[in-house]
């Protein structure tokens, strides 16, 4: 069975903040011998290449860690395997640490006698004795005993400490960017859920409303010809907006009250003057933008379950706008044939859903059935 591909993530693709802080760590390894080291005393040529044999096999470490070690063991299969890269990057600093103990014993064996020890052995003459006499006391007796003088850290441990704090660097730097990089996936992913979500609730409100719509005109068709084409022409217009004014995903909330205008206006054409339909709208309707076919729903239900043709009915709608907020109640009868103790259906289960996805827990829904009314009441943001 093929591998699966590994993930973006998990590519060897360097972002520009991991670039420049990488390169200012080399900066430091590489100047801070010629900053604080012997190099800085000595320019000599064996001074200025001598801190260059350590960052040797610090590079071997952190480009084996970095493109094979991380890609390809910590993070193969999606979830990081922890253990099996931690004992990885173990075995490799231990085999560069040893290799480089190897390859530089030789070097450390060579004995160079210091310039006082090739003084003296070029010299035909001894050097004289000391002196013995009252003023020779002191050199006789030995000084007295000081701290105990300790040799420089062996430039292996070195290596070794500095291999250990680049990996755990490397590798933390990785998991960071990693991190970013998921929540940055995760909240893309959230979105583009949330816009197919919407899109499929919306195509379901929008044919079960034109339905609706298309039955009330031809009702009124036999009725009063003229108002039918006047009726007609309204639709037209209710669908080009749904067509393309709301294609964004927002619309303007003068728009959306126009448009529920219109399909009030529409209801009230198809039944006569014994059912009450009020509808009532700000004057002044700021600059704002809302998601399309919000009220539509809920305004739809009260007339499908809050007329009755037998008995006087209403349905009021009301909307208002106060401190950035819009407030939709819509007040309805029951019919006889209409709503159970327990409201349902699809378009509130649908405008519940949308709800939930644009606005989390900033909205307000409220549902009361008192057994005579039908009461709704929205509470949104904008």
């Amino acid at each position: 069975m093929k591998d699966k591909p590994m993930p973006s993530h998990t590519k060897n693709r360097m972002s520009s903040f991991e670039v420049l802080l990488i390169s200012v760590v080399w900066i430091v390894l590489i100047s801070a011998p010629f900053l604080f080291g012997d190099a800085a005393d000595d320019p000599s040529w064996r001074s200025i290449s001598k801190p260059f044999e350590s960052l040797i096999p610090l590079a071997v470490v952190f480009f084996v860690n970095r493109f094979l070690l991380v890609p390809f063991i910590l993070f193969r299969g999606g979830a990081p395997n922890y253990l099996r890269y931690i004992l990885s990057a173990v075995a490799l600093i231990l085999v560069v640490v040893t290799a480089f103990i190897l390859i530089s014993k030789p070097a450390q064996g060579n004995f160079q006698p210091s310039p006082q020890q090739r003084q003296s052995q070029q010299s035909p003459h001894p050097p004289p004795p000391p002196q013995l006499g009252p003023s020779s006391n002191s050199s006789i007796n030995p000084p007295p005993p000081g701290p105990e003088q300790r040799g420089p850290i062996p430039l292996y441990v070195n290596v070794l400490i500095f291999s250990i704090l680049l990996v755990g660097f490397d590798t933390g730097l990785r998991l960071s960017v990693k991190l970013v990089g998921s929540e940055q996936e995760k909240v893309k992913l959230e979105k583009e859920k949330m816009e197919t979500q919407l899109t499929i609730l919306k195509n379901q409100v929008s044919p079960h409303f034109f339905m609706n719509t298309l039955n009330n005109i031809h009702a009124l068709i036999d009725i009063n010809t003229t108002e039918a084409k006047e009726a007609v022409i309204r639709l037209s217009n209710m669908m080009r907006y749904l067509l393309y004014e709301t294609e964004s995903g927002k619309t303007s909330l003068s728009s959306e009250l126009e448009f529920v205008r219109s399909y009030v206006d529409l209801m009230k054409i198809r039944y006569s003057e014994n059912v009450i339909i009020n509808l009532n709208i700000p004057e002044r309707i700021p600059e704002k933008q809302i998601p399309p076919f919000l009220f539509t729903s809920l305004i739809e239900n009260a007339f499908k379950h809050g007329i009755s043709y037998k008995a006087k009915s209403f349905v009021i709608v009301d909307i208002a706008i106060d401190d950035n907020r819009l407030l939709l109640a819509v007040k309805n009868s029951i019919a006889s044939q209409g709503i159970k103790d327990s409201p349902s259906g699809i378009g509130i289960d649908n405008t519940r859903k949308r709800l939930d996805l644009l606005y989390g827990d900033k909205y307000h829904l409220d549902i009361l059935n008192d057994g005579t009314e039908f009461n709704v009441n929205l509470s949104i943001p904008i």
